[in-house]
C-alpha cells in the first residue's frame, strides 16, 4: 500500500466523532492526534497564551515549532479565555455538539470553574466521554501535584532501570511517560465510545502520568513482584534474555535480540561459530544468563570485523531478531520506512506516518498543524454563533486572535 493510495482512502474509522481538545504540551495532544489521524474532528482550544510548546525550539518553520508540529496535525485551533465566565459559556455550547472532551489542566480546574464533570457536564451532556489527564490524579499523597514527563519518569521508577552501571540511572531518551499516557488515553476514549454504543451513556476516563509510567515497567515490575529483587542497571542488555545486547562492528553497531535456543543456534552458525551453541554454558537461555559476560565476549569477538548493517540483514533474514543501529536520517530515508508510508508530506508539512494500517478506512493526514487561533471564527460560526456575537467575543478578549504574552 503506497501513501498516495492510502490518502485516497476516504473517511477514517472515526469520521463523525467530534473532540473538544483542551490539552497542551504532549500527552493529550499526542492522544488527540492519533484520533484525528483516523478521521475524528479535533478542535484544539488553546489558552490566550497558546500551547507553550509552540515556543519549544528551535527548530521553527513557518511560525511553528517542530515540537508542536509533531503532535498537532489534523486539528483546528481556537483560543478561548476559559478563565472568564463567557469563555466557559462558549465551551459549553461547543460541547453540545461534541462526543469527547479531553483536558489536562491541573486536577480540580473544571470544578473551580463550576463546570466539573460530576456536577455539571455529566448531567448536561449525558453522552459525553470526558477524558482527564493529570500528573498524579486528584487524590492520594501526590494528588493534585503537577507532573512533567521526566519528573514522573523519576517518580515512577523508570529512570532507575535505564542506563548502565557505568553511566548510572538515566532519563529515557524519549518522553515515554507522556507518549504512553497519550496511547492509554486514546484506548480509554475508544473503549468508552464502544460502551456508549450499548448504553447510550458517556463516562469519565482518567489517565495519569504516574499510573501509566508505572504500568510501562515491563518486565522489571513483573520480575520484582515474583522475585522480590529490585532491577539492576544493565545498559543495553536484557534482564531476562541473553544474548540481547548491542555489539560493536566495523560499521554500525549490531543489536542482537535472541529470544530462544533455535535463534541462538542460527545466530552462531551465521556468525561462523556453530559449536558455540553446543557449549554447555550457552545451550539454554538460563545458562546464557548465568554466563552472560563470557557469552558477550565471544559474540563481540565474532562481529567486531563485520559490517553491522550487512550482518544484521543476514541475521534477520534467517529469522534471528537483529538490527543495525541506524540514526534518524538513516531511518527516514530507509526504503522500508518509505514503503510503509512512515514519512508523510502535506502542503509543506513533513512528519512521521500513521502506524496503524486499516484496510477499508485508513488514517490520513488531511492538514498540517494549525497556526494559533486560526480557526476560531469558523468553529464558532459552525456552533451557531452569529457574526456579531463572534466579533463581540473578539472585542471582549474571550475569543483570542493573537497570542498574549505569558
Amino acid at each position: 500500500m503506497t501513501y498516495e493510495r492510502e490518502q485516497g482512502g476516504g473517511e477514517g474509522a472515526l469520521a463523525g466523532i467530534k473532540i473538544i481538545d483542551c490539552t497542551r504540551v504532549l500527552g493529550g495532544p499526542y492522544c488527540t492526534q492519533i484520533l484525528a489521524d483516523h478521521g475524528a474532528e479535533v478542535i484544539k482550544i488553546e489558552p490566550p497564551q497558546g500551547d507553550e510548546v509552540r515556543d519549544w525550539g528551535p527548530p521553527f518553520k513557518d511560525g511553528l515549532s517542530a515540537y508542536f508540529s509533531g503532535v498537532n496535525r489534523n486539528k483546528r485551533s481556537i483560543s478561548l479565555d476559559l478563565t472568564s465566565e463567557r469563555g466557559r459559556v462558549v465551551l459549553l455550547q461547543l460541547l453540545a455538539g461534541a462526543d469527547i472532551l479531553i483536558e489536562n489542566y491541573k486536577a480540580g480546574t473544571l470544578e473551580s470553574w463550576n463546570i466539573g464533570y460530576e456536577t455539571v457536564l455529566s448531567a448536561q451532556f449525558p453522552g459525553l466521554v470526558y477524558c482527564r489527564i493529570t500528573g498524579f490524579g486528584a487524590d492520594g499523597p501526590l494528588g493534585g501535584l503537577p507532573g512533567y514527563d521526566a519528573a514522573v519518569q523519576a517518580w515512577a521508577g523508570l529512570i532507575s532501570i535505564n542506563g548502565s552501571e557505568e553511566s548510572g540511572a538515566m532519563r529515557l531518551g524519549i518522553p515515554i511517560v507522556d507518549l504512553g499516557t497519550g496511547l492509554y488515553a486514546a484506548f480509554g476514549i475508544l473503549a468508552a465510545l464502544q460502551e456508549r454504543s450499548r448504553s447510550g451513556r458517556g463516562q469519565m476516563v482518567e489517565a495519569t502520568l504516574f499510573d501509566c509510567g508505572f504500568a510501562l515497567q515491563h518486565p522489571h515490575a513483573a520480575n520484582f513482584f515474583m522475585s522480590g529483587d529490585p532491577p539492576r542497571l544493565t545498559g543495553n542488555a536484557h534482564p531476562n534474555i541473553s544474548p540481547y545486547d548491542l555489539f560493536s562492528t566495523r560499521g554500525r553497531p549490531l543489536f542482537l535480540a535472541v529470544g530462544n535456543d533455535r535463534q541462538f543456534q542460527r545466530a552462531c552458525a551465521i556468525l561462523g561459530k556453530p559449536d558455540l551453541a553446543e557449549d554447555e554454558r550457552f545451550r539454554h537461555n538460563a545458562d546464557r544468563l548465568r554466563h552472560r559476560v563470557a557469552l558477550t565476549g565471544e559474540i563481540q569477538a565474532l562481529v567486531v570485523d563485520l559490517n553491522g548493517e550487512t550482518i544484521a540483514t543476514e541475521l534477520v533474514e534467517a529469522g534471528v531478531p537483529a538490527g543495525a543501529a541506524l540514526g534518524m536520517a538513516d531511518v527516514a530515508a530507509h526504503a522500508h520506512t518509505r514503503h510503509r508510508d512512515m514519512v508523510v508530506e502535506k502542503d509543506g508539512y513533513t512528519g512521521t506516518g500513521i502506524p496503524l494500517k486499516m484496510s477499508r478506512t485508513p488514517g490520513t493526514v488531511r492538514s498540517g498543524p494549525p497556526l494559533f487561533g486560526a480557526d476560531g471564527r469558523d468553529v464558532l460560526a459552525e456552533a451557531g454563533f452569529s457574526d456579531d456575537e463572534i466579533e463581540t467575543l473578539v472585542a471582549d478578549g474571550v475569543l483570542v486572535d493573537e497570542r498574549r504574552k505569558p
